[in-house]
C-alpha cells in the first residue's frame, strides 16, 4: 500500500474553505488543481504550518501537523509562493544571505550554477538581481529553495511567467532534480497540459464553502 505523506479529514480553514478528504503520496509528483477559490494555495500553506486549520485533522507522515515544531517543519516542507522575495545585490549574494540566515554552509559555485540551469536561468552568479525580469526573479526564488533539496517541495504556479516551451523545460528539470534527490514535489498549476504530461497523482479540489 502506498504510504501517504499528507492526509486530511474534514479539514476546514477560517470557516470559509472546506476540503474533501485528501491523501498525498510520498515520492510521487502530485498536482493540485481546481477552479479559482477552491483553496489550492491555502492548502499548501496548511501543509507547512504557515497557517493553521480551524477544524479537522491534517497528518504529516502519520502524525498531526501540530505535533511538529513549525520552523524545522518549514525547512523540511518548503513552500515556494508565487511572490518572489529577493535581497538586493547579486544572485550569489542572495544565496549567501539565505544560507547565512539558515546557518548552513554555502554549496560550491558549480552546484549553484546547476540549480540556476534547472530553473532556466542562464546568468552568472555576479548578475545583479535588480536587472532580472519578474519571471526571472520568480525562478531565482524557486532556485534558492530548490538548492536545499528539501524532502517536500511545495510549488505554487512555478511556471506561470513562462511560455509553453520553457514551462515544459523547467517542469522537466524540476521533476528530474526531485527524483535525483528523492524529494516529493506538490505543485499547484492551472496549466492542464503540464499537469497531464507530468502528473503521477492529481488532487482536484472542489470549491466547497464551509457552513
Amino acid at each position: 500500500m502506498q504510504e501517504m505523506l499528507f492526509q486530511t479529514k474534514a479539514l476546514c480553514y477560517q470557516g470559509f474553505l472546506e476540503y474533501q478528504d485528501i491523501g498525498i503520496p510520498e515520492n510521487k509528483v502530485t498536482f493540485l488543481t481546481g477552479e479559482s477559490g477552491s483553496g489550492k494555495s491555502t492548502l499548501l500553506k496548511l501543509f507547512n504550518r504557515s497557517i493553521s486549520p480551524s477544524s479537522g485533522s491534517l497528518l504529516y507522515r502519520g502524525r498531526p501537523i501540530e505535533a511538529y515544531d513549525s520552523i524545522p517543519l518549514r525547512r523540511e516542507v518548503s513552500l515556494v509562493s508565487q511572490s518572489a522575495y529577493l535581497f538586493d545585490g547579486t544572485i550569489l549574494e542572495n544565496f549567501e544571505t539565505v544560507y547565512r540566515l539558515r546557518e548552513c554552509f554555502l554549496p560550491d559555485e558549480a552546484y549553484l550554477e546547476k540549480i540556476l540551469r534547472i530553473c532556466m536561468l542562464q546568468f552568472p552568479l555576479d548578475q545583479p538581481t535588480a536587472n532580472l525580469s519578474g519571471g526571472e526573479k520568480q525562478r531565482l526564488y524557486i532556485a534558492l529553495f530548490l538548492s536545499f533539496a528539501p524532502p517536500v517541495l511545495l510549488l505554487d504556479e512555478p511556471t506561470s511567467a513562462l511560455d509553453q516551451a520553457n514551462a515544459h523545460g523547467m517542469m522537466e528539470n524540476l521533476i528530474g532534480f526531485c527524483r535525483e534527490k528523492k524529494m516529493t514535489p506538490i505543485i499547484v498549476s492551472h496549466d492542464r497540459t503540464l499537469v497531464e504530461t507530468y502528473q503521477e497523482c492529481i488532487v482536484e479540489l472542489q470549491r466547497r464553502n464551509a457552513v
